[in-house]
Parts: structure tokens; C-alpha cells; sequence
């Protein structure tokens, strides 16, 4: 997966089609994100560049109440390239912790 914006548009469009809300905004996150699940706001801090937005939402996408299969099927196979992307990122952190 590359980092280019059209890669941020593929993954915002996952957001979207989930009928979330994607703000980027000034704030003090942790981990560069907050969700407010009950809303379907997805807070994003603004001052990421854009390498830091899309490795922000691979980390934040998995966590999301979403139905893939409501998904169209362009942004079905960018949510599963995502999640495929995600567990990599989790296998190789495991193996680097032992």
C-alpha cells in the first residue's frame, strides 16, 4: 500500500460508506485519533502528514462498527487491503517485541 493521497481518498471512502464522519482538527490525541462511536465521528489530528493520516487509519479502521458487505465492491477490496495491512503491521510489532 502506497502513501499518496489517492490512498487517503480510498481509505476515507471506507469511513464514508460506513456513514462515519472523518474530521481532521487540532487536539491532543494520543495515538493521533479519537472515536466517538456513538456519534460515528472519527476525530483525526490535523497537523499529520500524510503518511501519518494513512497509517493513522489502517491502525483506526479494524476497530470500526462496519458491514463490509454493504460496502460497494471497490471499497470492500480497499477495507480488506486494509485489514490485510493492519495484521501485517501487528504481526511484524509481535516479532519485534520477542
Amino acid at each position: 500500500m502506497k502513501f499518496t493521497q489517492a490512498t487517503l481518498d480510498k481509505i476515507e471512502a471506507i469511513l464514508n460508506e460506513a456513514e462515519y464522519v472523518l474530521r481532521y482538527e487540532r487536539g491532543n490525541f494520543q495515538s493521533g485519533y479519537c472515536i466517538l462511536e456513538q456519534k460515528k465521528v472519527v476525530v483525526l489530528n490535523k497537523f499529520l502528514q500524510l503518511e501519518g493520516r494513512i497509517s493513522t487509519l489502517i491502525d483506526l479502521v479494524p476497530q470500526l462498527q462496519v458491514n463490509p458487505d454493504e460496502f460497494s465492491p471497490e471499497v470492500r477490496r480497499t477495507y480488506n487491503d486494509v485489514l490485510e495491512r493492519h495484521a501485517v503491521i501487528q504481526a511484524e510489532q509481535a516479532e519485534n517485541q520477542k
